[in-house]
């Protein structure tokens, strides 16, 4: 049991009905979980109102309630507590119930559209590898030192952020590395942390579902730099234009990086094959396993973040060249008959572009680059289109199909696909909507020393159809068809 008064430290309150001296078991936000004695938040959702249930929370056994909007009738014996914003209430009062853990460590933040993902893991790599006890929360996972648990958003919401971070304090771990959506910073799940420092990566088409316009999404991004203290650094990729407007407002040391533009941290490309990448760190060439331009600028952030944090630049170097790629992120492999096949996350217009282009650049042209690529369902339809002109632009062939299609009919999200296929480019296009057939069918397609992309999905174990995650593991199906294939 925690003092209410104790938990409510920096949330903006309105209006107290009833007392705030006494003592509460813990926050809950999902009316569901509400047991005796507990506090329970109720957050306005994109879907539901936790308005809505309140009183099942107090029939449950809540003793306090934090919400935007005070209920019609009150309750003699339950504390009400009005905030100006619930979901940044619930963020700090995450972070004073488990009392403020990310003071207690350095919290690292990296966001921007592509390579979140990439940086924050392969940070928590190269730290681990120097010897310090380190913690990831990501898309792919959350560690806490060599301990896995199971990650389920980019960025969980405050009191999973706060729980695993206590986890850490309680395990010693010096360095955390985080992966910062702009849902999470739009929702306020990072209100209450304290970041050493601040990462952006690039910014291009995604979200518009969620934010409406480019301009709102920038600026949510935005909003995580404006919120750095004094003591942190914000580190940005300057060759993104939307960089220097990531440091605008911001209160903390600032820091550029750059492959093209004038920056505190450069880099140049030597080699690029799929061995890997031959880098120019500033002045200090290092090989690594890693491939492709966009490999180039997270190992540049990388690096240039390690310096901030304290390694000495001879020590980065020696780990960096150690460095394994992340999980679905430019995973490849050379079947037996010596066909390339890569799977990578690739969902956007432009990480698509990215990866496509970092093929093309390191291929003969003497072989075929077939691509399977579909998109999302219920999520923004703009980007559509975009992807279908990319894919069947950038491939000598190229397979639509279904990727997660959640509730929307997966025809409807080909047609969408479809519609941005250039007529130059219709011969090269085939739609299928079984994942697995499509697969199937860029294995038969392909010769030896063509290359296969598998996009969208990357490190995914699923396929999400009408609210029933099936067992679906790109990498895992391709293996094993190319294997059949090969008798």
């Amino acid at each position: 049991m925690k003092p209410l008064k104790d938990i409510l430290y920096k949330v903006t309150i309105n209006a107290v009905v009833g007392s705030t001296n006494i003592a509460v078991n813990k926050i809950e936000f999902d009316s569901r979980k509400v047991e005796s004695n507990d506090v329970f938040v109720a957050l306005v959702g994109t879907i539901s109102d936790g308005h809505d249930y309140i009183v099942k929370a107090i029939n449950d056994g809540a003793k306090a309630i934090v919400c935007q909007m005070l209920p019609n009738d009150l309750l003699a014996d339950i504390t009400y507590i009005e905030v100006e914003n619930s979901n940044q209430a619930l963020a700090f009062m995450a972070a004073n119930y488990y009392n403020n853990p990310s003071e207690n460590l350095k919290l690292v933040g990296t966001t921007g559209t592509n390579g979140k993902t990439t940086v924050s893991s392969l940070l928590y790599q190269l730290f681990k590898k120097a010897g310090y006890k380190v913690g990831l929360l990501s898309t792919v996972r959350i560690m806490v030192d060599n301990t896995k648990y199971k990650a389920t958003h980019t960025t969980p919401d405050s009191l999973t952020i706060n729980k695993y971070l206590q986890l850490m304090n309680d395990e010693g771990v010096e360095f955390c590395f985080m992966e910062v959506s702009s849902h999470g910073i739009h929702q306020s799940r990072t209100e209450g942390l304290f970041f050493t420092g601040g990462i952006f990566t690039n910014l291009s088409h995604d979200h518009l579902d969620y934010h409406n316009t480019f301009a709102e999404y920038r600026d949510v991004k935005k909003a995580f730099f404006d919120g750095l203290p004094k003591t942190a650094f914000c580190l940005v990729n300057a060759d993104d234009k939307n960089g220097l407007v990531m440091m605008q407002n911001t209160n903390a040391k600032k820091y550029t990086y750059a492959l093209k533009s004038y920056a505190d941290y450069k880099a140049q490309i030597l080699e690029n094959q799929f061995g890997g990448l031959l880098l120019k760190l500033n002045d200090n060439e290092v090989w690594t396993k890693l491939i492709g331009n966009f490999n180039a600028y997270n190992l540049l952030a990388i690096y240039a973040t390690s310096e901030l944090l304290g390694l000495e630049n001879e020590e980065s170097l020696k780990y960096i060249s150690a460095l394994e790629s992340v999980s679905g992120r430019f995973e490849y492999f050379v079947s037996d008959d010596k066909i390339t096949v890569i799977v990578d996350y690739a969902h956007t217009p432009d990480a698509l572009k990215n990866v496509l282009e970092t093929i093309n650049s390191i291929r003969t042209k003497n072989e075929e680059l077939i691509t399977v690529v579909g998109c999302g369902g219920d999520r923004d339809a703009a980007k559509r289109p975009k992807m279908g002109h990319i894919a069947s632009a950038l491939s000598t062939k190229v397979i639509f199909t279904s990727d997660n299609p959640r509730t929307e009919n997966p025809q409807t999200i080909l047609n969408d696909i479809e519609a941005g296929v250039e007529p130059q480019n219709f011969k090269k296009v085939l739609s299928i909507l079984d994942r697995k057939q499509a697969i199937k069918t860029a294995c038969q397609l392909a010769k030896p020393n063509d290359i296969i992309l598998i996009a969208g999905k990357g490190h995914e174990t699923y396929q999400d159809i009408n609210g029933v995650k099936n067992d679906f593991d790109d990498y895992k199906i391709v293996g094993e068809l190319l294997k059949q294939l090969q008798k």
